[in-house]
């Protein structure tokens, strides 16, 4: 299956995200914020990147602007998974490159079934 890496400050988020996809096969590795997820991006190769707005340090917004700077970044799909809703901040995560958005809370299907399709693609 696939490499994803899920940027969250919550580990409770990351837990959850990891046993919905690691059941299905996928390896799933975690950052606690974006300068940890930006860095560990650096260091591996990953098929999806899903991460929160909201985060200390680096902020979900930021850290998706550097990781498209990256050259194995440029076509990896990368989907925001945040308790925000507000257009105006999905607009913007469009333009900085975010392939979709995921409201927070979620389902666990449902989060496999926006994966499968983005990993399709």
């Amino acid at each position: 299956m696939s490499s994803i890496l899920i940027v969250d400050d919550s580990a409770s988020i990351r837990q959850t995200v990891k046993i919905a996809l690691g059941g299905q096969g996928h390896a799933v590795s975690e950052a606690c914020d974006g300068s940890d997820g930006f860095n560990k991006a650096k260091g591996g190769k990953y098929e999806l990147v899903i991460t929160d707005l909201n985060m200390p340090v680096m902020d979900g917004l930021s850290m998706i602007k550097k990781m498209r700077t990256l050259p194995a970044y440029q076509g990896v799909p990368i989907l925001f998974l945040t308790t925000e809703s507000d257009a105006g901040l999905k607009s913007q995560a469009k333009a900085a490159g975010a392939t979709g958005w995921i409201t927070k809370p979620f389902d666990s299907e449902q989060l496999r079934r926006i994966v499968t399709k983005v990993l399709a693609k």
